[in-house]
């Protein structure tokens, strides 16, 4: 990485000995780690154990803000303390504050689980990035994005929010700044430090795009949100004994 700049896939579900694989291959040099419903020290573990000097792997949380059917996901990097899903926006976004985590706004506008535009208007002071480039998009969803990003003049970044193996490395964000750990990227997030997005592209890009999409319909099944909020106790459910209380006020379930 050194004198290169630091190409980053900033955003995947997957990681095991194929994902690395692939991400090499694919000439990144860093993954940013944030699998759904995992608390932060099993993210942590894992993201060391699949670190080499080759691949930096970044733990991170995707939180689930808000109720299941009106809920906007947030991405926060840098966190050193674990945050639960199902907790409102506000305190969420407090609780990043006080640990000086970087906060990016994942898929803006993206269905019924992303933030809006009214979203962004009152936080923008607090996000360091918004993703203007998503393979579950549609082109659509891409320039509203853009859009987004431009109008409030937040930083862009693009993942390939690879919960398919075959989709890690489809997608990056190219920072110049050499980025050799967790804290030189959440600085680099926080400085809006200079970067490009950018993507494969043809057919075999498009088909892999399309098939993250469909894996939208079991992500979000009655199946799984029996799952998750039924047993409530998930590992990141705020009623879990590991946050003792502590998102008592702020949690919606």
């Amino acid at each position: 990485m050194a004198g290169t700049g630091t190409r980053v896939d900033m955003h995947v579900k997957a990681l095991d000995e194929r994902v690395v694989e692939r991400a090499k291959a694919r000439g990144i040099d860093a993954l940013v780690y944030a699998p759904h419903f995992v608390r932060l020290p099993d993210i942590r573990e894992r993201a060391e154990r699949f670190s080499d000097d080759d691949l930096l792997v970044v733990p991170a949380r995707e939180i689930f803000t808000g109720t299941w059917r009106n809920r906007a996901h947030v991405l926060a990097l840098g966190l050193s303390e674990p945050v639960p899903d199902f907790v409102t926006l506000d305190g969420a976004m407090r609780e990043f504050d006080r640990q000086d985590a970087a906060v990016l706004a994942p898929h803006p506008e993206f269905l019924t689980v992303s933030l809006d535009e009214r979203d962004i208007d009152r936080y923008t002071d607090r996000l360091d990035a918004i993703e203007t480039y998503n393979p579950k998009h549609w082109p659509s969803h891409n320039r509203r994005a853009r859009e987004l990003a431009d109008a409030y003049d937040v930083p862009a970044f693009a993942s390939s929010y690879a919960h398919l193996a075959g989709t890690v490395g489809e997608v990056w964000t190219t920072f110049a700044a050499d980025i050799e750990t967790e804290a030189d990227l959440v600085d680099a997030l926080h400085a809006g430090a200079d970067r490009a997005v950018d993507h494969r592209s043809g057919l075999r890009h498009t088909i892999q795009c399309r098939l993250e999409f469909a894996h939208l319909g079991w992500e979000n099944s009655y199946e799984k949100l029996d799952r998750l909020l039924l047993s409530g106790m998930e590992p990141t459910h705020p009623r879990h004994i590991a946050y003792e209380g502590r998102f008592d006020d702020v949690r919606v379930y």
